[in-house]
């Protein structure tokens, strides 16, 4: 038995006393309201996570060592649940990283804990410039349900989301077979026409990933693939909110438009929680990192390289530019993700419910991570 108080976050002058048995949500009991206490929020739940603090989860499979420390730092920025994304590669090469990574992670089943499953960005998407983003063109190409089963079977059934343009006359049987076999499938990097939209979320797919990005830098007026998107009312949307992928009016129009169905994500590429300075990468090339969190080609200030912060980060950006309160900031980024991909941790501070919890305080004028627990495990514990 483990008992964490806190406060509760926008629920006015509340303080709880929260037990935690086996890793789940025991009881929660009222007590006298203390305000020296820390807010408790639900942890954070990442869908879509390329790499950080150094580290890329699309050069080689990952060592166990390398797992741990990722997972580590993450959670110390509050994420108790991530997607570890891989990006377009030669499918040879997809085997070789996912069966790679296999063998680690069974060596780390404290690492496993935090992984919700693996999301597959790509090969499956638009060949254009611009919707296609930093995907090598060499490797996109039309969907093949066979050969995703091959790439499935070699990660163990652990890919959970996949993302593809319905631009390819192949989509609509993939997505079907996906949909039926379990794994969520998002519309990203596209170029598709409004029909192809339509029949894609007719045929299962459920959500938009980082909507308003991989995309032309023109568009028509209407028709276009982001008015199609932001208009399927069944089509949930992740977002980057890092303050340079979305302006802040984009940003507050998905949120109008998909209410419950916007969710944060940070995309985070492999500099994210690196110094600021020069770098040069796999993908990118000669990148530059500044202090505020930008990620650009050298040189270039105007192009994007990637984003190069975590959720927590991103989920202070949202509420410092006054998209939203930070409950409903932690809400994007912990209980709405989990309900759109069918975790338990979707019933957030609730008895029965994973004690994947927060506690955070405002120092300093700012938000600020006090601790972190899985199943109710302070990090520090678990990940030693």
């Amino acid at each position: 038995m483990r008992v964490i108080q806190g406060n509760l976050l926008g629920g006015g002058n509340r303080s709880v006393e929260i037990t935690v048995a086996d890793g789940l949500i025991k009881e929660i009991v009222a007590i006298e309201y203390d305000s020296s206490l820390s807010y408790i929020t639900p942890g954070l739940v990442d869908l879509q996570v390329n790499g950080y603090m150094n580290i890329d989860f699309n050069n080689e499979p990952l060592s166990p060592e390398e797992w741990r420390t990722i997972t580590r730092e993450l959670s110390k920025n509050g994420v108790t649940t991530f997607y570890p994304t891989i990006i377009t590669n030669s499918i040879i090469n997809l085997q070789r990283i996912f069966e790679g990574n296999l063998e680690s992670l069974k060596k780390e089943p404290d690492v496993l804990k935090y992984i919700g499953g693996f999301h597959l960005e790509g090969p499956y998407l638009s060949d254009e410039d611009g919707p296609r983003g930093a995907h090598d063109r060499e490797f996109i190409k039309k969907p093949d349900w066979e050969e995703f089963k091959l790439l499935q079977q070699k990660a163990e059934g652990l890919i959970k989301i996949i993302t593809l343009s319905p631009e390819w006359e192949e989509s609509e049987a993939f997505i079907q077979n996906a949909a039926k076999s379990g794994v969520k499938v998002a519309i990203g990097h596209t170029a598709s026409t409004t029909d192809q939209i339509k029949k894609a979320v007719q045929s299962g797919a459920t959500f938009s990933t980082h909507l308003g990005n991989g995309a032309h830098l023109q568009l028509p007026r209407h028709p276009n693939y982001i008015w199609d998107q932001l208009a399927e009312e069944k089509l949930w949307a992740t977002v980057i909110a890092d303050g340079y992928h979305l302006p802040e009016n984009v940003l507050r129009v998905i949120k109008e438009v998909k209410k419950d169905k916007m969710v944060l994500i940070s995309d985070s590429v492999a500099l994210a929680g690196m110094p600021a300075g020069d770098y040069q990468t796999a993908v990118g090339g000669e990148v530059t990192l500044t202090q505020e969190g930008r990620l650009h080609l050298k040189g270039n200030p105007a192009l994007l390289a990637g984003s190069a912060q975590s959720l927590w980060e991103s989920i202070q950006q949202y509420v410092d530019n006054g998209i939203g309160s930070m409950i409903d900031a932690i809400r994007r980024g912990s209980v709405l993700p989990s309900d759109l991909m069918g975790l338990p941790q979707k019933e957030g501070l609730s008895i029965g419910a994973p004690a994947d919890l927060l506690k955070i305080r405002v120092d300093d004028g700012g938000w600020k991570i006090e601790s972190v627990y899985k199943y109710g495990e302070r990090v520090s514990s678990c990940l030693p």
